[in-house]
């Protein structure tokens, strides 16, 4: 056998053994668990809030931090990114207390508190039962769907299959192949990654108003995948481009409280008249 042949043999050897190892590792990649004692004691300066357990399964306990303030005009459930444990996520609840809303967090299988097996299906469900769960407290048009970086494509499902008042993504991506695509392009990730989460797919039958917030300099989820999103339902869908904005700093911007300010006290969107408007207006040929 030539050298060259022998060549072509050991890339072939090394390529699948790559495909298996992502397989069964990739959970290590898109997953940034942080795991908490089960004693551990949850502490917000100036913050009132309520630590719950909900079994949704046997095995599968969800662990979440209700925040509570007076009179609340509605409740904030926030689906966090893909890093750490609500521990550390708790502390940006005062971005939505200190305008009256309940903020709900909630740790997904495998972080924090939270017990069970993770799977794409898992996650979906777990988050549907706590929905449901919330609809016994609230009705619905006073719930309002956050979802960052990772919990954004969650987010988005929750949304197509409910009705909440309103849809927030911070720095949403297209779908998990997507980001992948980008950092391994040979590699066949329709086939091997089991945690696809197809924002792209549900975004399209959201029927509720959707924010979208994003940094202009984001180099993880590139700011123009959020231009790619709200094009598939324009109708609902508004874009805030936070200027200069990267993935993770983006709450260091007042541009963004300010956006965040306007999107939580925001109507309902009216329909435009054609006739009371310029909507209608065309420019004539040269």
């Amino acid at each position: 056998m030539s050298y060259w042949a022998i060549g072509i043999v050991i890339f072939i050897f090394i390529y699948i053994l790559a495909n298996v190892i992502l397989y069964f590792l990739q959970e290590r990649f898109i997953f940034k668990a942080e795991k908490l004692p089960s004693d551990f004691k949850f502490d917000y300066e100036n913050q009132l809030f309520d630590e719950y357990n909900i079994e949704v399964d046997p095995g599968v306990n969800i662990n979440g931090i209700h925040f509570k303030v007076r009179n609340p005009k509605g409740v904030v459930l926030y689906l966090k990114g893909n890093s750490r444990s609500i521990k550390g996520w708790g502390k940006f609840a005062v971005d939505f207390t200190r305008h009256g809303f309940d903020v709900l967090m909630v740790d997904y299988r495998g972080y924090g508190k939270s017990t069970g097996k993770r799977t794409e299906a898992g996650i979906k469900k777990d988050l549907q039962y706590v929905y449901d769960r919330l609809k016994e407290q609230v009705d619905e048009k006073y719930i309002t769907l956050y979802g960052r970086s990772l919990g954004s494509g969650f987010a988005t499902k929750l949304a197509s299959s409910n009705n909440p008042r309103l849809l927030i993504l911070d720095a949403p991506y297209y779908s998990v192949k997507h980001i992948t695509k980008r950092f391994l392009p040979i590699m066949p990730m329709s086939l091997i990654l089991r945690f696809p989460v197809k924002t792209y797919r549900w975004i399209e039958y959201v029927k509720c108003p959707i924010k979208i917030i994003h940094g202009t300099s984001d180099k993880l989820i590139p700011f123009k995948t959020s231009v790619k999103l709200s094009k598939i339902n324009p109708t609902w869908t508004r874009l805030y481009p936070v200027i200069d904005g990267g993935h993770n700093n983006l709450h260091t911007f007042p541009q963004y409280h300010r956006f965040l300010e306007e999107i939580l006290h925001s109507e309902l969107p009216k329909e435009i008249d054609p006739l009371t408007s310029s909507l209608s207006f065309r420019r004539k040929k040269q």
